[in-house]
């Protein structure tokens, strides 16, 4: 990790979201909150389909930082929710998250990150700071 340097790009990655993965997440943590896993009532309240938990969209940005930093490293973290993400049922939703470094110094590394489906930004103000030690 030492070697990160200011304007560079970090690889991205893309995390498959789909209607299973949404229901192992609401059991997980206990949202059962049914936009999340019933189509029928999510329309019924104006969506356009089942959308995944926010939390889900930002606990794989999390993983995709901790993936490059280790997660110890990681010494602040935090994004907010821009658009939720549609799951239509029997398709993978890619979330590509990628990240670019902001500054580097101190032994710190901030990181401007990404998160987005079908080039539609999920999470805005998505920023962490990681340990380059």
């Amino acid at each position: 990790m030492s070697t990160l340097e200011v304007g560079q790009e970090l690889a991205s990655k893309s995390y498959p979201i789909n209607r299973e993965l949404l229901v192992a997440y609401a059991n997980a943590s206990g949202d059962q909150n049914p936009i999340h896993q019933n189509e029928e009532f999510a329309k019924s309240v104006g969506l356009p389909d089942v959308i995944a938990h926010g939390m889900l969209t930002m606990a794989l940005a999390g993983k995709y930082v901790s993936d490059i930093s280790g997660s110890a490293a990681v010494k602040e973290f935090s994004a907010r929710f821009t658009k939720p993400v549609v799951v239509p049922a029997g398709v993978d939703v890619s979330l590509v998250i990628s990240a670019k470094v902001t500054a580097a110094e101190n032994g710190l590394a901030k990181l401007d990150i990404s998160a987005s489906v079908d080039d539609v930004k999920v999470l805005g103000m998505a920023k962490a700071t990681i340990s380059l030690a």
